[in-house]
């Protein structure tokens, strides 16, 4: 495979529809355009024509739409061949133009080649993947604004800030000689808090754009007839989960993915915790507990109603719970069915949070819901928050760091060689989120889960 080939895709999804798309890119394209088209379209203005195959024959007719480079997705030639949308008229499309000298493109080589071209960033790149995995409005908001470049933006706002602090301690450097107190300079400070300030900014908004595209695993633990499975009904406003007296009911893991006023949540309701009445209780409460392994917070439902619930609760109120819960995983108590007690709906702040409620009249669901959003740290829908990725918080967290730690040695009266070159690690850790320094393995990786044809 070559960067130079002309590379085609279907670029509708698969199956039956009213419209699909084939999209070419690359130096051939004018060519493959007369032997299909019979010449080339006028540039960015659709033609209604027939599609041709090597005979000269109609294989579908649709609209052509030709995009030149450099003004084009890819930076290349472009052309889009929009016919009916049926797997073989698609298929035969393709064919045609793989026959004349296109390859298939690999998944998400079109967004690399203009990636390549500079038509935009990784972040970006990035961004067009997510705003088509978006689960919900606030999410598909944040990921157009960091395809716009926003995001981008800012990390260069940063990266300038960067540059001008290494512009002055490099000239410290190059003159030593001048009776200059570099150090004293108050500019400096002034800038290292600009630094800081942005570094803020631009982590809260990143935060939140990670949590719009990647939401938190909530597990739902406790013993059987606790009512975990109707606090999952109630969570997803569905009868999702079988929900009897009988104990032991639930026996394998069941998920669910709700929305919390624009936060993605993946609800995992499980096996009640207890010793195991036969094999398939035991591998239940097994997959339980690897569930609880992997989530962001336990939802631990205790039946406020039971005679040993005081006992139970304080039980797992500790870093090592009784019930076996896993140590490091955040914890929340649910004392459920408070209809059964007679106490009032109310959420109590300590180490495990606790909260009161009914999952069968709903009674404190609205409570546990806030709590859910606060201890993700989600603000309210939107809240300016920009298309991020887990790897994008960790260049941002590492270039931070390295920022502080110029910061320090400089109040230290450290070498300026150290500053700078703390200095220059920071920008590096920033270009990895744009893409300006970057290796073939992350590009492979980002533009892999692509879609073939994007």
């Amino acid at each position: 495979m070559s960067a130079n080939d002309t590379i085609a895709a279907i670029a509708t999804p698969a199956g039956r529809g009213a419209v699909g798309i084939v999209r070419l890119s690359g130096a051939d394209v004018r060519r493959i355009a007369r032997a299909m088209l019979g010449g080339v379209p006028v540039a960015r203005r659709a033609r209604h024509t027939s599609f041709l195959d090597a005979r000269g024959e109609t294989i579908d007719e649709g609209l052509a739409l030709y995009f030149p480079a450099p003004a084009s997705f890819t930076g290349e030639d472009v052309l889009e061949l929009q016919g009916h949308g049926g797997v073989l008229v698609m298929d035969l499309l393709l064919r045609r133009a793989l026959e004349l000298g296109c390859r298939m493109a690999r998944p998400g080589e079109f967004s690399e080649r203009a990636y390549l071209n500079g038509k935009m960033d990784v972040a970006q790149a990035e961004a067009v993947a997510d705003l088509i995995d978006a689960g919900t409005r606030a999410a598909a908001r944040a990921a157009v604004r960091s395809m716009q470049g926003e995001f981008s933006a800012h990390i260069e706002e940063l990266g300038a800030l960067l540059t001008d602090l290494r512009t002055h301690v490099e000239a410290a450097i190059d003159f030593p000689d001048e009776e200059i107190d570099f150090l004293a300079a108050p500019a400096i400070a002034t800038r290292l808090e600009r630094v800081s300030a942005r570094f803020d900014a631009i982590e809260t908004a990143a935060a939140q754009g990670a949590l719009l595209r990647e939401g938190i695993t909530v597990v739902i633990a406790g013993k059987p007839n606790a009512g975990k499975s109707s606090l999952l009904n109630r969570l997803t406003g569905d009868e999702v989960a079988i929900v009897t007296p009988a104990p032991g009911t639930t026996r394998d893991v069941l998920r669910q993915h709700v929305s919390l006023d624009g936060l993605p949540v993946n609800l995992i309701d499980t096996a009640g915790l207890r010793r195991a009445q036969d094999e398939a209780e035991e591998e239940g409460i097994r997959r339980a507990h690897a569930e609880m392994q992997r989530a962001d917070r336990i939802l631990y439902v205790v039946d406020a109603s039971a005679p040993d619930a005081a006992a139970e609760s304080e039980a797992n109120a500790d870093s090592a719970p009784a019930a076996g819960l896993p140590s490091g995983v955040p914890l929340t108590l649910v004392m459920n069915k408070i209809d059964l007690t007679g106490q009032p709906a109310r959420a109590s702040a300590g180490t495990p949070p606790r909260i009161f409620l009914s999952a069968r009249t709903g009674s404190g669901m609205d409570l546990l819901r806030a709590h859910l959003k606060s201890s993700a740290g989600y603000r309210e829908a939107d809240a300016g928050a920009l298309g991020a990725r887990r790897r994008h918080l960790d260049a941002l967290e590492r270039a931070r760091r390295l920022a502080q730690s110029a910061a320090s040695g400089l109040a230290r009266r450290q070498p300026f060689e150290l500053f700078a070159e703390d200095l220059r690690l920071a920008q590096r850790a920033l270009g990895e989120i744009t893409g300006e320094v970057t290796s073939e393995e992350l590009l492979g990786a980002i533009f892999g889960s692509f879609c073939i044809g994007k």
